[in-house]
């Protein structure tokens, strides 16, 4: 399910560091990288050409640093704006994931420092994981995945059983938030977290690959509740779908709306503590 990884390298972050963590799990080793780096434009000669031997050097330390076997690794060196070039390129390698390092802007801050990972996912509909400049990297046991009934949720869920199933001592944990925008309701014990359609449905799929996951229900606001959840539980991955409301005629727009702080997948890649894995659909 995850043959072709693009990670995309900036000589900063914990991308690389998160590629390597990722190769351990034995679903992902034998999936192919290509790592990327972009030189963007610069107004003369001399700074393009200083720049090219940046990047060139940036590209042998992370080819070096991900020790990986040469039959399984590429590198690409190309010029043009790194956002536009990231997406061109998951497209020409046909990728399954997009691996990039983020600093975590909120919002409209995005916007205004031109952050090249939102501006990636606002554009591309391939799975995308998101690693903040400010998280420690850890070896991938306990994943969550942020339920709800939309098909992107889904294909998380799917990508999730796909990583789970060959980690030795493996934990997934299926979480759903009950809205309240109050924020101060506290969830009934009463409640069987099994027994909700959601997490029932998912746990079943989850069951009838051997896996037996740990089930939570909350209530709250979501993107809160589920930071929170992430953190408690000491989740080494997050991954969350993020239906794209646009429609056909204006794919190649920014969502504004996202952008501008109402979704939900904004607000947890910005304040999650964990790696954030975030998809639409498997289409």
């Amino acid at each position: 399910m995850i043959e072709n990884i693009l990670l995309a390298v900036s000589g900063l972050g914990h991308a690389e560091e998160m590629l390597k963590t990722l190769k351990e799990i034995p679903s992902i080793q034998r999936a192919k990288v290509t790592v990327l780096h972009v030189v963007p434009p610069q107004s003369t000669a001399e700074a393009m050409t200083a720049k090219w031997e940046q990047g060139g050097k940036i590209l042998a330390n992370a080819i070096q640093t991900l020790n990986l076997d040469p039959s399984q690794v590429s590198s690409i060196l190309r010029q043009g704006e790194p956002k536009d070039v990231v997406c061109q390129v998951a497209d020409e390698i046909n990728a399954d994931l997009i691996i990039m390092g983020s600093r975590g802007l909120k919002r409209l801050q995005s916007i205004l420092a031109n952050s090249v990972s939102q501006y990636v996912f606002q554009l591309s509909s391939r799975p995308m994981l998101l690693v903040k400049d400010d998280i420690y990297v850890k070896k991938i046991k306990r994943i969550m995945v942020a339920m709800d009934n939309s098909d992107a949720s889904k294909h998380c869920l799917n990508l999730a059983l796909f990583l789970i199933r060959d980690i030795k001592g493996g934990e997934l944990i299926l979480a759903h938030v009950i809205a309240d925008l109050g924020g101060e309701s506290s969830l009934s014990t009463q409640i069987n977290p099994e027994q909700h359609p959601i997490l029932a449905a998912a746990a079943s799929q989850a069951k009838k690959q051997g896996i037996q996951p740990r089930c939570v229900l909350s209530i709250g606001k979501p993107g809160e509740k589920i930071c929170r959840l992430a953190e408690e539980l000491n989740v080494d991955l997050l991954l969350m779908g993020s239906p794209d409301r646009r429609p056909s005629i204006a794919k190649s727009f920014v969502d504004l709306d996202r952008l501008l702080g109402s979704s939900l997948s904004d607000y947890v890649r910005v304040n999650a503590t964990c790696p954030v894995l975030l998809a639409r659909t498997a289409g």
